[in-house]
């Protein structure tokens, strides 16, 4: 696939808004946190890889917590806020905040000896976490929308075939309904792999959905595949590249696309996304806030390493997807 560029209309910050060095605890990789506004401030709960950076060895994952009043500057709590590890989970990851009748609900992944869970907790502190689901695996990705559709908890996740797909990564977005959080159905597919022009590999949620008038603005991660890439980061070789879309779902029946940018939104093409990442070309929203003057602020880790914002006007995003 051809060399891709950032959308026009996104503007990027002049350089990342978290790295491991403002991480008052051990700390290496800083990126693919999930961000909310709650009780009048910005929260944040960030993926923290930790390790040895100077011979780049990674020895665990934590979850952390910091708290914003303008959403760019940020001050971090001085320990870790959620982990999981026992005898069959491995560890916790990948965090996604959406607020709903005052309360955070946290969607995140985690690693176990029998397949990959997600799962879903809720806080109203951000110290004590009530775990309420966790999937059977293969399943991640997992982001909920910010309100009930038609009396139901809805959500968007990835599950992971292997064996009835074209080949072992051909993974696309689900939508699914709950009364309670713990009980799952009415699972409908809403985009596949072949719907998104730059993806030839997988697709999946990105950050939460917002409400817009016209429908759902939705964020989504893609990947493209190219065998002939070569070291592109910490490992011998990286030949993946993900990058962000758009695409704007019904209101009424969000399993419906109403439009999608038929190209990546965010790319990762500044040196600051890119320099001395563990995984090059890689772009992965977590957050998306609609300010009340039209500015969509989106949060995205950028190379597996830092954590990065963008920002956008809601009324130009919207347009893309109805193209």
């Amino acid at each position: 696939m051809s060399d891709f560029i950032s959308a026009s209309i996104i503007k990027k910050l002049e350089k990342p808004i978290l790295t491991y060095k403002d991480i008052p605890y051990p700390a290496t990789l800083i990126f693919n946190a999930g961000v909310a506004k709650y009780n009048g401030r910005y929260v944040m709960l960030f993926r923290n890889d930790y390790g040895d950076l100077e011979n780049r060895k990674l020895y665990g994952t934590n979850i952390g917590l910091a708290f914003s009043d303008d959403g760019v500057n940020w001050e971090v709590s001085d320990k870790p806020c959620f982990t999981m590890q026992d005898d069959e989970v491995e560890r916790a990851y990948d965090p996604r905040l959406t607020v709903i009748d005052g309360v955070c609900y946290v969607c995140f992944a985690t690693d176990t000896k029998h397949g990959l869970r997600a799962g879903i907790a809720s806080t109203t502190d951000f110290e004590n976490f009530d775990i309420k689901y966790l999937s059977v695996p293969d399943n991640r990705n997992m982001v909920l929308f910010p309100e009930k559709i038609n009396g139901l908890f809805t959500r968007l996740e990835r599950p992971m075939p292997v064996y009835s797909r074209s080949h072992k990564d051909t993974f696309d977005i689900w939508l699914s309904q709950s009364p309670d959080l713990k009980f799952w159905g009415n699972s409908e597919l809403v985009m596949g792999v072949e719907d998104v022009p730059f993806a030839n590999d997988k697709i999946g949620p990105a950050a939460p959905p917002v409400r817009t008038e016209k429908g759902w603005l939705t964020t989504f991660h893609a990947v493209d595949i190219d065998y002939s890439r070569g070291k592109n980061g910490w490992e011998d070789r990286w030949q993946k590249r993900y990058t962000a879309g758009i695409a704007l779902l019904d209101l009424e029946d969000p399993s419906k696309v109403i439009g999608i940018y038929d190209k990546p939104l965010i790319v990762a093409d500044l040196p600051y996304e890119n320099e001395n990442g563990f995984r090059q070309d890689v772009i992965f929203p977590g957050g998306m806030i609609l300010e009340d003057n039209g500015e969509v602020k989106i949060y995205y880790g950028a190379s597996d390493t830092v954590e990065c914002l963008a920002t956008a006007d809601v009324n130009e995003l919207i347009d893309l997807c109805l193209k």
